[in-house]
């Protein structure tokens, strides 16, 4: 999770700031601190880059904070300009960052019945992925229900949702325009056809007894296509939302993918970001 500061020798101190935006800082093993910005940057997995060297009495913790303070604000106004950051956190607490939309590279498809979808391109062909290694090894034949919505298009579902069912309601349900992770276009919602042909597209129906060996198929095959389950069971006080069998959510990593999923927690446990 964390890229660990190297030590070379005595009094040496180096800060290394990873591409899951993590900084790290060790002085000998009984200080440590540890910072998590929010940073919008994506490099190659072993990437790191090493920030700052301090020799001998030049190591004091204030000074430490200053540089990592320093060196994340380097990171993320610059975090445009590389790409997206696919370990981006947008919840009900963490906002879509500013320019987040105009960096996207959108692809538009329609599903089996008809509805156009949007994902951001890699997203989409790892979908793609996915979805043809369940069909070959198990089946199971998955479709897109939604993936990416505009700001614009989130404030239109909220307006009418507090219109139809008031504002306590609508809160509970709906993420607030800005705050929806179906904005960043890296989360994906499926439904599937099973193999008599029956479209299983509700939620009410998804959710079904009889479909939960189906979902446990597809959660196997997630995180070897660089996918993560969003909304697990047990985590509604961290997410903010009931388990969804199909939400994922795409990081670009497999091997990240794989640690999350095989530690049963939250994008929010993993960064650090608990609300």
């Amino acid at each position: 999770m964390f890229k660990t500061a190297d030590m070379q020798g005595n009094g040496i101190a180096v800060i290394t700031i990873n591409r899951l935006s993590r900084v790290e800082f060790t002085k000998g093993r009984r200080n440590r601190l540890f910072i998590s910005p929010q940073t919008m940057y994506n490099e190659p997995v072993d990437d790191c880059y090493r920030l700052i060297e301090m020799k001998g009495e030049d190591i004091t913790m204030n000074r430490m904070i200053s540089f990592i303070l320093a060196a994340a604000l380097m990171f993320s106004t610059t975090a445009l300009a590389e790409g997206i950051d696919y370990m981006v956190l947008v919840n009900k607490q963490h906002q879509l960052p500013e320019g987040w939309e105009d960096a996207l590279e959108i692809i538009k498809v329609k599903n089996s019945v008809g509805e156009e979808v949007e994902a951001e391109k890699k997203t989409y062909e790892a979908y793609l992925a996915l979805a043809e290694a369940l069909e070959r090894e198990d089946g199971i034949h998955i479709e897109l229900d939604s993936g990416r919505r505009s700001v614009a298009e989130q404030q239109r579902i909220w307006d009418n949702y507090i219109v139809k069912y008031g504002e306590e309601y609508t809160r509970k349900t709906v993420a607030v325009p800005g705050y929806s992770e179906h904005q960043t276009g890296l989360a994906i919602d499926l439904y599937f056809i099973t193999a008599d042909g029956t479209t299983v597209y509700y939620n009410e129906d998804l959710t079904k007894e009889e479909y939960f060996g189906v979902w446990d198929k597809i959660h196997e095959k997630l995180a070897k296509h660089g996918f993560i389950l969003r909304y697990l069971k047990g985590k509604e006080a961290i997410t903010g939302y009931d388990y969804e069998p199909w939400h994922l959510r795409y990081i670009d990593d497999p091997a990240v993918a794989q640690e999350i999923m095989e530690k049963g927690v939250t994008l929010e446990e993993y960064l650090g970001q608990l609300p």
